[in-house]
């Protein structure tokens, strides 16, 4: 007699074999899935409720549909990201939701300097503020590896003037005015940044003066010599923080505010900046052996050709930057030299002369962008538009 047999059939053994065979395949490429990081645009493109990781630059907060806060922060519940660091589109954002576990660190109440760094996200690919999203995130960390260039939006223009990107959005409250009102609105602009420490200083330098023929280095502003990030420090052929507002002008020293305000500060050799000292701005006087083009005299600092229009405009800023309103002195510019502690720096006229004899180049216009998207979110007016100094100041 044959027996019968119990237990599965052959064909549910085979089933479950094919089954237990295909699994880890289906888990490798759930995991290959998952380790795809996407950019801001495709991820953007895939709003279906997947889990996605996605690497963008912090733009600011969004607070709806429209509108994302670039300054002024008043939550750590969320942050936009983009492609590029200098989108200004809300079309091109992605809202990442920011949950409990991660504000500490990424919300941008609590961290203002977040703003135009590069960061990775992993959450689920849905709406917020009915806007393309990412949401409940799972893992938050800053870095991530860039776009490729087939994938990244083209960035739009940094500003130049006239008729700069930035004419609608921030300088929106100034265009169209002259003399007081100008410089008023500008002003109001100008002062909601991020304020350093003078330790921040240097590594924001390292990035703001970095030699474009050489991210090892940076560009010394009087000497226009290139010479390694990591040789600052207070020994004779060192780099140090110049004040090109000579800190003494005013007395504000190195203290968070104007002493650290980046748009005026630059790498200079020590010697040189030591030979500069706190001398007004003019014409003339003995060749500065250390720093070619360079003239000095008693009271005064002449500056290479190259860079006469970068010190101008720093000095504008600062002139309408620090208007009194904040604890710190009102800084002006005037037509003295030799202007000591008191709050003003000469030569006003020079300066002028110097703006329109050296219109800003690609080295200025892009230390003002990372400033703004990088270290105090603000700009220098006078680079993107140099004409306003005529309209402020004749």
């Amino acid at each position: 007699m044959s027996s019968t047999r119990s237990g599965p059939s052959r064909l549910a053994l085979a089933f479950a074999l094919a089954v237990a065979l295909m699994a880890p395949v289906l888990v490798t490429t759930a995991v290959a899935s998952a380790a795809t990081t996407l950019t801001v645009a495709q991820a953007l493109a895939a709003q279906d409720g997947r889990t996605a990781t996605v690497t963008g630059y912090v733009i600011g907060q969004p607070t709806s549909s429209t509108t994302v806060l670039r300054s002024g922060f008043t939550s750590d519940t969320a942050i936009a990201i983009a492609d590029a660091a200098a989108e200004t589109s809300t079309g091109r954002m992605l809202y990442v939701q920011v949950t409990a576990a991660y504000r500490s660190t990424f919300g941008l109440l609590t961290n203002p300097g977040l703003r135009g760094q590069r960061i990775t996200a992993t959450g689920t690919l849905t709406a917020y503020f009915s806007h393309g999203g990412l949401k409940n995130p799972t893992a938050m960390s800053l870095g991530g590896s860039a776009p490729s260039p087939s994938q990244s939006p083209t960035p739009g223009p940094t500003g130049t003037a006239p008729g700069g990107e930035y004419d609608a959005t921030y300088y929106a409250s100034a265009i169209g005015k002259t003399g007081p009102a100008l410089r008023s609105s500008l002003h109001s602009i100008i002062k909601v940044h991020t304020k350093l420490s003078y330790d921040q200083v240097w590594e924001a330098l390292r990035d703001t003066d970095q030699d474009p023929a050489n991210a090892n280095n940076v560009i010394l502003l009087y000497t226009g010599r290139s010479q390694s990030k990591t040789s600052n420090g207070g020994d004779p052929d060192d780099w140090n923080r110049e004040h090109v507002w000579a800190k003494s002008h005013g007395d504000f020293g190195t203290a968070t505010g104007p002493g650290t305000d980046v748009h005026h500060l630059r790498p200079t050799d020590v010697s040189v900046n030591a030979t500069r000292g706190n001398k007004d701005f003019d014409n003339g006087g003995s060749p500065v052996g250390e720093a070619p083009g360079c003239y000095t005299d008693a009271d005064s600092w002449e500056p290479r050709n190259a860079v006469k229009g970068d010190v101008a405009r720093m000095i504008m800023y600062m002139a309408i930057r620090y208007e009194g309103t904040d604890g710190w002195p009102d800084l002006e510019m005037n037509q003295l030299v030799n202007n000591g502690t008191a709050p003003y720096h000469g030569r006003m006229s020079v300066l002028l002369q110097w703006n329109q004899l050296d219109p800003p180049d690609a080295f200025e216009k892009r230390r003002n962008q990372r400033i703004y998207e990088r270290w105090q979110g603000n700009r220098n007016p006078f680079v993107d538009h140099p004409e306003w100094a005529t309209a402020i100041w004749g």
